[in-house]
């Protein structure tokens, strides 16, 4: 086997071996403890032809850093003896399904598939446990950092020349031939395996998330079945090399030496032999000592001369690798073919706006939501209503390999995130992706390994692209066809998501928030708040509706937008995932205080279980805004103030504060009729639109939206009343009788109105640049805000003044901003929230 020649190598020539991962934990191992700046000198050993041990200053240096040696050790035998406790635990169960009518694996397979697996582990229980008691205070006392000749140093040391562990290893050792017959039944059980997984959806589930769960500090790590299996093969290697340098920290005078020379021996005659046998899984190196290591790997969409590709991408610690899952299904076994890598050396991350989506796009994609909803349900009805389970096996399986052909057609043409990657050498990709979650998760990743990436060594890519399968950590597109459903568990109806405020933010910013769900993607599942106004405790208070369907998990993120002129992308500020819990959630609100990182963010969710509707085949056509009443906009928003108001109002003041004529400037006419046609089929792509265009053109669609409503902000019937209130003298009366009018008009005129005087009175703070005082701007909205009654305008009635109109609404508005009472505007309805909790 080529792992092992490598380790025999290496102790024949004294360098560091070099590995290429296969599971997915770290292991204390995998690093070389001490630095290279020992002075080796030639070990006197007889015949043996051993590595150069180091000759230390003092013994007692060297007996300290023995002792972090076996700290060492002990650790990654912990780790180690878990991992075989995850790999065992299905083993009980699959044994009581062998004797069923519909077995997982037959009983000659689960021998098979756990072949001395019990016996290792028990081997390597009694190691730990003697090495761990031989230890005793020792291993927590130690200190790399402690002066190794003096003081709790030399104290250590002296400790450390009476704790003898060479008997231990020498009788772990002694009982490697445990392991061959792991090694000759690997490949067996490795076929099993991947056959399994490739017929029997139950041992897919199980076999593509075993969950390895870390004691110290209650992390978990998820690991694949064939990943599992690998750990002994892995860990026979190590054997060796731990004593190797366990070797080159041990006195010749020491107790030990003798033992573990004995144990290296009869190591490397077991590793010697192994390798004669037949092949296992090869690794992946570098030059110079280095590990190519694999850290992330999952399934994305590669843009490739304008098609789409759903490929598998693998990053390591030097490189990312772009594959083609080739096989895999039919008995086949499964290959990688390669498409392309870029090193990591000098690559360049974007991430660019979202892509636009063409009306085809939108067709296909509701065609295929559609079409997965009705196949669901009928999966559903048959398992409900097929009494014999053998036959409503046979039909569902059909059913589930439609489903995820489907889920898969879905996968590769709905993502419309862009991630574009630049290499130095002139080469780019993009990958696009459906969730800015996992776009953000695999930025993060690469973006850590550009920081630290110094040597960039060109791969063979042969090997490298061959090693895919064995080296993956990802066996499946994330289908959730195939993964385990527990309807209890899972939300099906209507969840509302209401996001309230942020804090936590460093410095004033502009914000927003965006909201994913899992599930099936019968529905839209994302959404995010518009912008917020620069501040260290944005508020949004934007609430949004959600059908879902077998949704368990919500993510939040939060987004920093860069400042006018700046020249940079949107960043992610933190992220989270929350759990949903149905009988929490259920027709009632729920606060919660969610933390991010360094942000906060609060918010309210409600759950309404009931009977999902079919999604239409065609794109659902968003309720026009513009020429409809204002009750009307909001209420199919759930607010209190119209996004359209509360969007522009925050981009004018990102932008706009310092901006000369602000609001009495026009923009031009094509900007304000695109944002328009932008506002009534898609407040997504609108929201999108008003941070590229021209301030002037923010600030001309909020005159136009009040312009054509249909019945003004301040109701018609008032108009009288406004102009007897302005009647009056005394300052103070008139201000009462004026909020008073304000009073009567329904709440969301109320709020709105209330909302753009706010504003307004910010933009006349600032009117030493913009040149817009408050009689200015009253003048501008005034007429748009108030209008006289038809009946005053009619032939039966004494002809009016127009001028006298225009100055009634202009005076009327001007009121209103020299008012220094101006009660404070609730944009989103208030919620009944009956609980709070902190997450």
């Amino acid at each position: 086997m080529e792992v092992f020649k490598e380790a025999v190598d290496y102790l024949e020539t004294q360098h560091i071996p070099v590995e290429a991962v296969g599971g997915t934990g770290p292991d204390p191992l995998e690093d070389d403890v001490f630095p290279e700046e020992d002075v080796f000198s030639p070990l006197q050993t007889g015949s043996m032809d051993l590595p150069d041990t180091p000759v230390l200053r003092t013994p007692e240096d060297m007996l300290v850093r023995r002792l972090m040696v076996l700290r060492t050790v002990l650790d990654s035998e912990k780790i180690y003896l878990n991992e075989l406790e995850t790999l065992l635990m299905p083993m009980k169960a699959l044994k009581a399904t062998a004797g069923t009518s519909q077995p997982v694996l037959s009983s000659q397979q689960v021998r098979s598939v756990f072949y001395q697996v019990p016996e290792l582990r028990d081997l390597h229980r009694d190691f730990y446990t003697c090495l761990r008691d031989r230890l005793g205070p020792l291993g927590p006392q130690i200190h790399p950092e402690t002066d190794p000749g003096q003081g709790p140093g030399k104290e250590q040391g002296q400790m450390g020349f009476h704790l003898t562990v060479g008997d231990l290893f020498l009788k772990i050792v002694s009982q490697l031939g445990v392991y061959r017959g792991f090694i000759d039944n690997y490949e067996s059980a490795v076929e099993i395996v991947r056959r399994c997984t490739q017929t029997d959806q139950r041992f897919r589930i199980l076999a593509e998330s075993m969950m390895f769960y870390n004691g110290s500090d209650k992390s978990k790590t998820e690991y694949t079945f064939e990943a599992l299996l690998y750990k002994p093969l892995d860990r026979i290697t190590k054997t060796t090399l731990v004593l190797h340098d366990l070797l080159k920290h041990t006195p010749q005078t020491h107790g030990d030496h003798p033992v573990l020379l004995e144990a290296l021996r009869l190591s490397q005659s077991f590793l010697s032999g192994v390798n004669e046998g037949s092949q296992c899984k090869q690794e992946v190196t570098l030059s110079r000592g280095m590990r190519r290591q694999l850290m992330r790997d999952g399934f994305v969409v590669d843009m490739c001369e304008g098609g789409r590709n759903l490929c598998h991408l693998f990053l390591y610690t030097d490189l990312l690798l772009c594959t083609k899952l080739k096989g895999g299904a039919q008995g086949k076994q499964a290959h990688y073919r390669f498409c392309w890598y870029l090193p990591l050396a000098g690559l360049k991350l974007h991430w660019g706006p979202e892509m636009e989506r063409t009306t085809d796009t939108h067709q296909r994609i509701h065609t295929m939501r559609a079409k997965m909803y009705v196949l669901r349900h009928e999966l559903r009805q048959i398992m409900k209503n097929v009494p014999l389970k053998s036959l409503a096996s046979r039909t569902t399986e059909r059913g589930r390999k439609k489903m995820e052909q489907l889920e898969l057609m879905f996968l590769t043409h709905s993502p419309f995130l862009p991630l574009e990657l630049h290499s130095p050498s002139g080469k780019s990709h993009t990958l696009v992706m459906s969730s800015l979650y996992e776009l953000e998760e695999w930025r993060e990743a690469i973006h850590k390994l550009t920081g630290d990436n110094i040597e960039t060594i060109p791969p063979d890519l042969l090997t490298l692209t061959s090693s895919c399968v064995k080296l993956r950590m990802t066996q499946q597109p994330p289908l959730h066809s195939i993964l385990p459903q527990s309807e209890e568990e899972s939300l099906c109806g209507t969840l509302s998501v209401a996001i309230h405020s942020a804090c936590g933010l460093q410095q004033p910013a502009s914000v927003y928030v965006c909201v994913e769900l899992d599930g099936f993607e019968f529905y839209e599942s994302q959404a995010q708040t518009h912008s917020s106004v620069s501040s260290l405790s944005p508020h949004w208070d934007q609430e949004f509706s959600f059908q879902v369907d077998g949704a368990q998990n919500l993510r939040v993120l939060v987004v920093l937008q860069p400042e006018v002129g700046e020249s940079c992308e949107d960043r992610v500020l933190g992220k989270t995932s929350i759990q949903l819990d149905p009988a929490l959630l259920q027709k009632r609100w729920r606060r919660q205080t969610v933390s991010l990182g360094q942000v906060v963010v609060t918010l309210s969710l409600k759950y309404y279980p009931h009977p999902l509707d079919r999604p239409s085949l065609a794109p659902a056509q968003q309720q026009r805004i513009f020429c409809m009443p204002i009750g009307t906009v909001a209420q199919q928003e759930g607010v209190l103030v119209p996004h359209v108001v509360r969007c522009c109002v925050e981009e004018v003041e990102r932008r706009g504060m310092e901006e000369v004529g602000i609001y009495r400037l026009s923009a031009a006419t094509s900007d304000i009729n695109n944002l328009k046609t932008a506002f009534n089929t898609n407040l997504r792509e609108a929201v999108s639109r008003l941070r590229c265009v021209d301030v002037n053109a923010v600030s001309g669609i909020l005159k136009l939206y009040f312009r054509e409503l249909p019945e003004p902000l301040i109701p018609t019937e008032l108009f009288q009343s406004f102009t007897k209130a302005l009647d009056i003298p005394d300052l103070s009366s008139r201000s009462v009788s004026m909020l008073s009018l304000l009073q009567s008009c329904p709440s969301v005129n109320q709020n709105t109105f209330l909302f753009l005087l706010h504003h307004l009175k910010r933009v006349s703070d600032r009117q030493e640049l913009n040149k817009m005082p408050l009689m200015n701007l009253a003048t501008v909205f005034g007429p748009s805000l108030l209008r006289p009654p038809a009946a005053v305008q009619g032939q039966s009635s004494p002809p009016v003044d127009i001028s006298q109109e225009v100055v009634v609404q202009v005076q009327v508005v001007y009121s209103y901003l020299q008012c220094d009472n101006l009660p404070a505007a609730q944009t989103c309805i208030p919620h009944d929230t009956a609980t709070t909790e902190e997450d």
